[in-house]
């Protein structure tokens, strides 16, 4: 029997409870595959779902070795999981997504870095750790701009726009934490992704979405992406370099900007599973969920084809009402509520998503926009805009 494959009766051990693990979790355990969830909250759903979990710290190294050893493979579901973490438990465990990924990707000197050695078109940027390199760069990076941690995932408030040269002070107290990347604000027309599933040896692209977010938040995800053939086939090129010189297994996403003009931007790289493919639960013969356990259990990868077109729009929770009449009057709409108790209702942004089926995304769109329930985001980000900070 090969030992680099999960089977049925096997253990996949998740680490983290976002929502990304839900679909994992349903997926691992219609294969028959035993899932234990590693976190540090245990009223989430993908805790609930799993067949045992264990509550503690991502700190905790005896917890992590004791959860390590429980199971036959572990993956991590965010890609705000620290690339530390997944070290630790490659140790006593294996961990087909490997850590170089996550280590190159929450770092955005090294994400440049690894940009820069293969060519890639990406917005204009400078290190910074001084008030001083901020005056310095900002003629050359150009207004509006934004100011990030070299550190991922510390939030939108270690963050800050420059739009004029009176908005540069306000760096000051940022700074103090430590360095930080000044990049440009390309102004875009459409923001564009690609979701892949990648092994040692093969690759699986599912069909090119776009994105609109608002207030840092994805608000709607649109699939197949109305964009020219050659734009389909250039970011699919470029997606392939950079499956070809990553190393990594699992699904990840790969995000653009295109600009008005027709240039195309990369954006970034998430190595983990992306709300972005959701979409994907109607939208193709197989789910982002279920194509990342065949890739990290050493299965053939499903070559992916496209059902028909679907949107993905996403509801807060005071659009929950809202949703009932179109639960009861809707056969074509599948809905996502996600379980949370009421504290982490009343902190989180998003309460859910739907899914809307139809003959085409002009048709999907105006179904949605005929509910009036999403008409002002809509209106929101139908013209081109510098994009928002979203990591």
């Amino acid at each position: 029997m090969d030992n680099s494959v999960l089977n049925p009766g096997d253990t996949l051990g998740i680490i983290g409870n976002s929502t990304n693990g839900v679909g994992l979790v349903i997926a691992a355990r219609n294969a028959g595959i035993k899932v234990g969830v590693y976190g540090d909250n245990e009223n989430t759903e993908t805790m609930e779902l799993a067949d045992f979990r264990v509550v503690g710290a991502l700190k905790d190294q005896q917890q992590l070795q004791n959860f390590a050893e429980r199971c036959d493979v572990v993956t991590y579901e965010s890609e705000t999981i620290d690339a530390a973490v997944m070290s630790f438990l490659a140790a006593h465990t294996r961990v087909p997504q490997g850590t170089d990924a996550l280590e190159i990707m929450q770092d955005r000197s090294l994400e440049r870095a690894f940009f820069s050695q293969l060519n890639l078109n990406v917005a204009p940027s400078a290190t910074i750790v001084s008030l001083d390199d901020v005056y310095q760069s900002i003629g050359s990076i150009g207004y509006p701009s934004v100011l990030k941690p070299i550190q991922k995932g510390l939030g939108q408030n270690r963050q800050l726009v420059i739009k004029t040269q009176t908005d540069i002070v306000k760096a000051a107290d940022l700074l103090d934490w430590g360095t930080y990347m000044l990049e440009s604000l390309i102004p875009f027309q459409q923001e564009l992704s690609v979701i892949v599933a990648k092994t040692p040896t093969t690759t699986e692209f599912f069909p090119i979405v776009e994105n609109r977010y608002r207030n840092h938040e994805l608000m709607m995800t649109m699939v197949p992406a109305q964009i020219d053939p050659a734009v389909n086939d250039e970011i699919l090129r470029i997606t392939q370099e950079i499956c070809d010189n990553l190393t990594y297994t699992g699904v990840f996403e790969v995000a653009f900007f295109l600009t008005k003009s027709g240039n195309l931007y990369v954006k970034r790289i998430v190595p983990a599973m992306h709300a972005s493919g959701y979409v994907f639960d109607r939208a193709t013969n197989i789910s982002m969920a279920e194509q990342h356990l065949r890739a990290i259990a050493g299965l053939p990868l499903t070559p992916v084809k496209q059902v028909l077109p679907v949107v993905a729009v996403y509801f807060t929770t005071a659009q929950t009402n809202l949703m009932r009449t179109q639960w009861q009057i809707k056969p074509n709409w599948f809905f996502n509520f996600y379980h949370r108790t009421q504290l982490q209702a009343e902190k989180a942004v998003m309460a859910g998503h739907v899914l809307v089926e139809a003959t085409s995304v002009k048709d999907a769109l105006e179904q949605i926009d005929d509910t009036n329930i999403w008409h002002q985001a809509s209106a929101e980000t139908s013209t081109e805009t510098a994009p928002e900070t979203t990591d």
